[in-house]
């Protein structure tokens, strides 16, 4: 058995920008065993697999660890997949998620994501959040899928230094580290050791919670944000009531073929 695999740079210019992610697409669903197996094989944040669909596709996301729940890079991912590797002439795509459908539409050289914006909530946890993050200072802490820790300056940002083993023991999915930015309206970084990956080079996911954050902050409904640490990549967000287009470039790097046992077991 041998399965397409394409690995890609999401909300990249070039190559080495941004977060990689693998693509598989699939004829029908392998057994679930063996999708996590091959994410871990792959070892990137996430691997997405997806089957054709009357309506469109039926995407699922998997970390090296565990099954999620959103992932924004590997859906653009899996959107230029479709749109370039498959050739599929339409101006948009459907994915059936877990988060409900999603939709990805081309805009000129961009992919734009629609996706559920999140509300926070208050978190009352600032000591065990910031000894976790290295004992920084916290402007503000809050909460949705992901735990959002606001910090004065983006300079704090690059200095962090996190303890995964603390950071496992927090609520929430991740997180989020951000801040005003200088030449973007905010940065960010995002870890995730409770799913498998330590940190994310640029979350998708994560700005459905930071968009709307920073919208009501700078009172602006579009915003450019710059995520990573050592590896960065860019994004637009655009606030369009309770819902958040997540705008971003793909850069193509991969493409392969994955060679299995004739016996392993569809569902």
């Amino acid at each position: 058995m041998k399965i397409d695999l394409y690995q890609v740079d999401a909300f990249a210019s070039k190559p080495f920008e941004g977060n990689p992610a693998a693509v598989c697409p699939l004829e029908a669903w392998l057994d679930d065993a063996l999708l996590q197996a091959i994410a871990a094989e792959n070892n990137l944040s996430e691997t997405a697999f997806f089957v054709p669909t009357e309506a469109g596709y039926h995407l699922r996301w998997f970390t090296p660890s565990v099954e999620v729940d959103l992932c924004g890079h590997a859906t653009l991912a899996a959107a230029w997949v479709v749109f370039h590797a498959l050739g599929v002439v339409a101006e948009a795509v459907a994915f059936e998620t877990r988060s409900g459908v999603l939709t990805v539409r081309r805009e000129s050289d961009t992919l734009v994501m629609d996706f559920p914006a999140k509300t926070l909530a208050p978190l009352n946890m600032h000591a065990e959040v910031a000894a976790a993050l290295g004992g920084i200072e916290i402007e503000e802490l809050l909460i949705s899928d992901d735990i959002v820790v606001v910090v004065e300056e983006a300079s704090v940002i690059d200095r962090l230094a996190p303890d995964m083993q603390r950071l496992k023991q927090l609520p929430g999915r991740g997180v989020a580290v951000t801040a005003k930015g200088d030449d973007v309206d905010f940065v960010s970084r995002w870890f995730g050791p409770k799913v498998g990956v330590e940190e994310d080079p640029v979350t998708g996911s994560a700005h459905t919670s930071l968009a709307p954050y920073w919208a009501a902050r700078l009172s602006k409904q579009a915003l450019t944000a710059r995520q990573g640490g050592a590896r960065l990549g860019t994004l637009i967000c655009v606030l369009e009531g309770e819902r958040v287009m997540i705008k971003g470039c793909v850069a193509p790097y991969l493409t392969g073929q994955i060679t299995l046992p004739e016996n392993a077991s569809l569902r």
